[in-house]
């Protein structure tokens, strides 16, 4: 699992360990931002049941202004974590460890774009 382009482009995300969570393949991924890669600049991204991160991180790679991701895994969150610091991507990311519907439920901000892949 990679990052496809942007100022992290080409580096290899950690994954999880077993089947709970499986990420997203790469070409599923491409088709994605083939089709949203115009609209991820200066944007706000939210991604719930982020998993490893990968979707959120792609767009901070992309030029998003800013993400949210959220996992009730610890060891997801721990590895969201890890996956920013390799990306050098942390300073306009916030992880969130928790339910993504509770999340949902209690939110106050407003997202330009939302990933919401769950396991």
């Amino acid at each position: 699992m990679r990052v496809i382009t942007g100022t992290a482009r080409g580096r290899r995300l950690k994954e999880l360990e077993g089947m709970e969570t499986r990420p997203t393949t790469d070409r599923v991924k491409e088709g994605l931002f083939s089709a949203l890669q115009f609209d991820i600049e200066g944007r706000r991204v939210l991604d719930l049941f982020a998993g490893t991160g990968q979707l959120g991180i792609e767009c901070l790679s992309r030029g998003a202004a800013s993400a949210v991701f959220v996992d009730r895994r610890a060891d997801a969150v721990k590895l969201i974590r890890e996956n920013l610091k390799l990306t050098e991507l942390q300073d306009r990311a916030r992880v969130v460890a928790g339910d993504s519907m509770e999340f949902l439920r209690s939110l106050r901000e407003r997202f330009d774009i939302v990933f919401l892949d769950p396991p």
